[in-house]
């Protein structure tokens, strides 16, 4: 979607509004969300972003006669403030670990008896539930079978029709039947004799197929009702091609209308015992289900099952890190040397030759995200985006924060860099260095395994807490294997909550990526991806260390020697020297000479 005028957005609150008045809803909640809670959204679902203008991934806009606003958390403040800019929509700063703010912010401005509505097919079971529970302490009433969107929003992009493929069996460790069989023994396992999966990527990891509905993530719009003898994929039918839908029916996988899914699930026997995962499934898909059916409620068996990757695609996931790693330091040859030839460079430009370098391996499919370069002060922004119409030119001293990452038949990457345009100050190497020792602290852990993944963040911050210094995004998010960039279920930040399924277990991918941000100055993020693997046993149990995955240089222009130890040092020349042995039959000549010249021991 493209940028709108602040006329246009207020503009729809009032058409919202009106919707609302003949539905006599007095506060309607619109979540950034679809029906399979995906984290990043097909346009025909950003009803958020198309009533407020705010692009975030990350934001709920609510609603009454009087009042707008857009609750999101810190990695968007600066963000929100300039879309939401001249519209009547306030930015509510949502701070610490309460997703529900919003919901808070309701029970005391509303008045008992007065309704809240959202359209319960793009909210979870377990959100609606603390939704529902918030307004009925409060004596609202409380509604989730409202769409006020579709009605307003007249030209609203169709669904996605790109066709779904199967992943490459080269790089697949598990056929279809030995997921589902692990599958089944899951369900078997509780219970229950059928389970409903809405969540894309759990869909297409134990179908081993991949799409293109969703920019960045090979997914494909779906939900998948199996049981315990057939499966049944809920999709259009012109995307699954016909020979694929003949392998599929051989693994007992059987293509229906996508629409058909509430209706599959409503016609499920009495006395059946469905599984699902409250926090994957929609309210409005659960209302679904007969009330002579039994619900066992866990997380998706599948969430787990695919985070812990296979021996073999640990293997590939280090051959495309040597591709990735190649990629980017053929791109920082380049850029050194364009800024030594004084070339025009912009953030935006800088993002485009990022993928032209990536573009040219073999294995490469696409980005795994939207690059993100920022300079100087926008680099103090966590997830700001250049545009070709809005970038800063690259055209002094400073720090160029990138962020990026590939999607690969053989894995998904996500790393950031920061490197120094002309001679860094004495203050950027000094937080470069303590973001360096964050980072170092934690890729050198050793921990139990089963450790809660939130208990580790502490490991990371220690270095800037004792400086007084802190960052308000999480310090790790699973990846997934030419998945989504972002998958759980761990997930190394304080705020996030330390329950069973979270665990650490070899074989998870995941990323370390502390950071600074000084506010209209610069921002610096230094983030490895890294797999938990077997340390020792000892009496005292099973101890995890991390493998470092990622294979790219430190800007060692930035490091302030004096504030590192002697091991934090030898860490970063073991990890250069891996770095050097590892690409250096990949690169070109000029890039060899680069890779040399910032990789010498310190």
């Amino acid at each position: 979607m493209h940028p709108v005028s602040e006329t246009i957005i207020n503009n729809r609150i009032l058409q919202l509004r009106q919707a609302m008045r003949e539905k006599a809803i007095d506060a309607y909640i619109v979540p950034a969300s679809d029906p399979h809670l995906s984290e990043y959204l097909p346009q025909h679902w950003q009803s958020r972003q198309w009533l407020s203008g705010f692009d975030g991934s990350a934001g709920t806009l609510v609603v009454t006669q009087s009042f707008a606003g857009l609750w999101t958390d810190s990695r968007y403040w600066v963000q929100a403030e300039k879309q939401l800019k001249k519209t009547e929509i306030e930015l509510m700063k949502l701070a610490g670990n309460n997703p529900l703010s919003y919901a808070d912010w309701l029970t005391g401005h509303l008045n008992s008896g007065m309704t809240v509505a959202l359209d319960g097919q793009i909210v979870s079971l377990s959100m609606a539930r603390q939704i529902d529970e918030k307004c009925r302490s409060a004596g609202f009433h409380f509604r989730i079978d409202c769409d006020l969107v579709k009605p307003i929003w007249q030209d609203r992009p169709a669904l996605p029709m790109a066709p779904v493929y199967e992943h490459d069996a080269r790089f697949v460790a598990l056929s279809r039947h030995e997921k589902l069989q692990l599958l089944r023994h899951s369900m078997s396992a509780s219970g229950a004799d059928w389970h409903f999966i809405s969540t894309l990527d759990d869909i297409a990891w134990l179908l081993n197929l991949r799409g293109s509905d969703i920019a960045f993530n090979p997914l494909f719009i779906s939900h998948l009702l199996v049981g315990n003898n057939r499966a049944d994929l809920f999709v259009d039918h012109a995307k699954i091609p016909a020979d694929l839908q003949q392998r599929l029916a051989l693994d007992g996988i059987f293509i229906q209308p996508y629409e058909n899914a509430r209706f599959a699930l409503n016609g499920l026997p009495s006395g059946a015992v469905l599984l699902l995962d409250p926090r994957r499934v929609t309210i409005g898909m659960f209302q679904a289900v007969k009330a002579d059916v039994r619900t066992l409620e866990s997380i998706n068996p599948t969430v787990l099952l695919k985070s812990r990757k296979a021996e073999s695609e640990i293997g590939h996931i280090r051959q495309i890190m040597e591709q990735d790693g190649a990629a980017l330091c053929e791109f920082f040859t380049w850029f050194e040397s364009a800024l030594e030839r004084g070339d025009a460079l912009t953030e935006y430009t800088v993002a485009e030759k990022i993928e032209a370098y990536r573009k040219v391996s073999p294995d490469y499919v696409s980005l795994s995200f939207d690059t993100i370069v920022g300079f100087n002060e926008n680099g103090a922004l966590p997830h700001y985006h250049a545009t070709v119409d809005d970038h800063a030119v690259i055209n002094k001293p400073g720090l160029l924060l990138i962020d990026s990452g590939g999607q690969y038949w053989g894995g998904t990457t996500d790393i950031t860099r920061v490197v120094s345009v002309g001679e860094p100050l004495p203050e950027q190497k000094r937080d470069f260095t303590i973001v360096l020792k964050g980072l170092i602290a934690l890729s050198s852990a050793r921990f139990p395994r089963s450790i809660r993944a939130a208990m580790l963040d502490a490991v990371a911050r220690m270095p800037l807490w004792q400086q007084g210094i802190d960052y308000g995004h999480g310090t790790g998010h699973g990846i997934g294997y030419f998945l989504n960039v972002h998958e759980g279920p761990q997930s190394i930040s304080y705020h996030a909550v330390p329950e069973a399924y979270t665990a650490m277990e070899e074989g998870m991918v995941t990323s370390i990526e502390p950071g600074i941000y000084r506010t209209g100055c610069w921002g610096i993020r230094l983030e490895n991806l890294v797999v938990n693997r077997k340390a020792e046993t000892t009496d005292f149990g099973e101890y995890l260390d991390f493998e470092t995955l990622t294979l790219c240089p430190f800007d060692i222009r930035c490091i302030e020697l004096s504030l590192l130890t002697h091991a934090e040092i030898a860490w970063i020349n073991r990890y250069h020297a891996e770095v050097r042995h590892r690409l250096f039959p990949l690169l070109s000549e000029e890039a060899k000479a680069w890779l040399l010249s910032r990789t010498h021991a310190l």
